[in-house]
């Protein structure tokens, strides 16, 4: 045993001084981070309210009180980093450069356990070509986020989505265009037999994106679109007999964005106008149209929901910044069978506003601010036959957030 221990070492040992021979190099990263929060009722969240998204409905008990007007606080310590960028060898003319990254947010409330990020490589060729494998962010959330302390960046008015994926860019003097196949993973959506990675899966298409930047003078302005094709069923039951059926729903979203950086100053901006992303932690979702009473097989449309946000941040050592987001639920393209055959998240939300307010403190490998965000929700009820939300009521939920994080 020892010799096979010793052995393995040895191995390891010249395997990396070869690697070292050859031009390659990597460099460990991350961070400590705390997050410590206050919430003035309950809300929709995920792992365990650390990434927050917007105040849940009222739910009224048998004297008409609401059971969700209850604040709440805690402090965690589970999003803390780690990451590892690699370089080289070159492969052929393209430089090669790969990143691992993890955290122990885990998957869920209840599961915080090492979890991967990011994991792809990357090639880069000197004509300013480049393709990416692996998982990263989803180009929807892009390089254009808000700039604020909480660790949901503005979500859900800004998407948020990390997928495996083929990306190829091309970049310019003043231009790039991007072209993407995305795969669910940790991110997926919902349908009649819950959230599953399945009704992509068996629409065999990946996720589709292509966008456009324009870049100048510290001026950002870019577009893009996407395309989503899903099989949310293959096989149907009508009494006690089973059909196989061949469904589809596919759904088209775009977004715009603009970003402005001079100096210690940076303006930026995104609008969604997304149909069925509920993949991207946004109101989103899908619901029946029509029943076919011999087979039991479906058809679908989609929600359309219209989100916005603003961010101006300035400051270096000292940095303060404030957010505004806007969410409204358009309704569906047709008409529902029921309400009761609709899949997704929010959808008895008619809209949605936040404003947020933050401010920093920030040294070389130190950075601890604070934050207020105020975030109404209207639900209602949804009508069958456009999907839109009427008869609502205002639901309000203040937090305030601290946070240190050390950075190595």
């Amino acid at each position: 045993m020892k010799k096979a221990i010793l052995l393995l070492v040895s191995f390891i040992t010249a395997f990396s001084a070869t690697a070292q021979r050859k031009d390659f190099s990597y460099k460990f990263y991350g961070f400590v981070r705390g997050d410590l929060f206050y919430n003035s009722r309950e809300n929709v969240e995920v792992m365990d309210g650390i990434f927050y998204l917007y105040p849940s409905n009222k739910v009224e008990d048998a004297n008409g009180e609401d059971l969700n007007a209850n604040s709440n606080a805690s402090f965690y310590s589970f999003t803390t980093r780690l990451g590892l960028d690699a370089t080289g060898p070159q492969l052929g003319n393209a430089k090669a450069t790969a990143k691992i990254e993890a955290d122990f947010a885990g998957y869920s409330t209840n599961n915080f356990l090492f979890r991967i990020r990011h994991a792809y490589v990357k090639l880069d060729w000197e004509k300013g070509s480049s393709v990416l494998l692996g998982q990263t962010w989803h180009p929807l959330f892009g390089d254009f986020y808000p700039d604020v302390n909480n660790l949901s960046p503005g979500t859900p008015f800004q998407p948020f989505n990390r997928s495996p994926q083929i990306r190829y860019t091309l970049k310019g003097n003043k231009f790039d265009l991007s072209a993407s196949a995305i795969f669910q993973l940790m991110s997926q959506t919902s349908g009649p037999e819950g959230k599953t990675t399945d009704y992509a899966k068996n629409g065999v298409l990946p996720e589709l994106f292509a966008g456009a930047n324009y870049i100048d003078n510290g001026l950002t302005i870019g577009a893009g679109i996407e395309l989503l094709s899903i099989k949310p069923r293959t096989q149907t039951t009508v009494g006690e007999k089973i059909y196989k059926v061949n469904e589809r729903l596919t759904t088209l979203s775009y977004t715009a964005h603009t970003k402005y950086e001079k100096g210690d100053l940076s303006i930026a901006g995104k609008t969604v106008l997304g149909s069925n992303l509920q993949h991207m932690t946004m109101p989103g979702g899908f619901g029946v149209t029509a029943i076919d009473p011999v087979n039991g097989k479906q058809e679908y449309t989609s929600t359309q929901h219209s989100t916005s946000w603003l961010n101006i941040a300035y400051g270096n050592k000292w940095r303060g910044g404030v957010m505004a987001g806007y969410s409204k639920n358009l309704g569906t393209f047709d008409s529902l069978v029921n309400t009761s055959l609709l899949y997704g998240s929010g959808l008895n939300i008619d809209q949605m506003t936040t404003g947020m307010f933050s401010f920093s403190y920030n040294l070389l490998h130190w950075k601890t601010g604070i934050e207020y965000s105020v975030t109404t929700a209207w639900y209602g009820d949804i009508e069958s036959c456009s999907g839109k939300v009427k008869n609502t009521n205002a639901v309000i939920n203040h937090r305030l957030l601290w946070m240190f994080c050390y950075l190595f």
